[in-house]
């Protein structure tokens, strides 16, 4: 009787739970996909494309790839190819940053 009692004082927030857990998928996309955005645009200041062509092509591909997953709604898949494309473009940043560094 007492486990009823604990279920039925959670069956009221059991939607605004379940609706919370639902909310998160486009917050942490939104998060992580800017932060992707932001580093290939430095990796791209920094001519990246020319320094390091494979790290730079490549986080641009995944960020395409999770703009994709996300306005299919697979917001999983677009976090983790945005998490791919921000790791990349901080690659390719630095790889630029050593490669102009060495040119002076």
């Amino acid at each position: 009787m007492r486990r009823t009692a604990r279920t039925r004082r959670w069956l009221p927030l059991l939607p605004a739970l379940l609706t919370a857990a639902l909310g998160c998928g486009p917050a942490l996309y939104t998060t992580g996909i800017r932060s992707a955005e932001l580093k290939l645009e430095q990796a791209r200041d920094e001519n990246a494309r020319w320094y390091a062509p494979y790290e730079y092509y490549y986080a641009e591909a995944h960020l395409r790839q999770a703009q994709t997953e996300a306005a299919e709604a697979s917001f999983e898949d677009a976090i983790r190819y945005a998490k791919t494309a921000r790791d990349f473009s901080e690659r390719a940043l630095e790889i630029a940053q050593r490669r102009r560094q060495a040119e002076r």
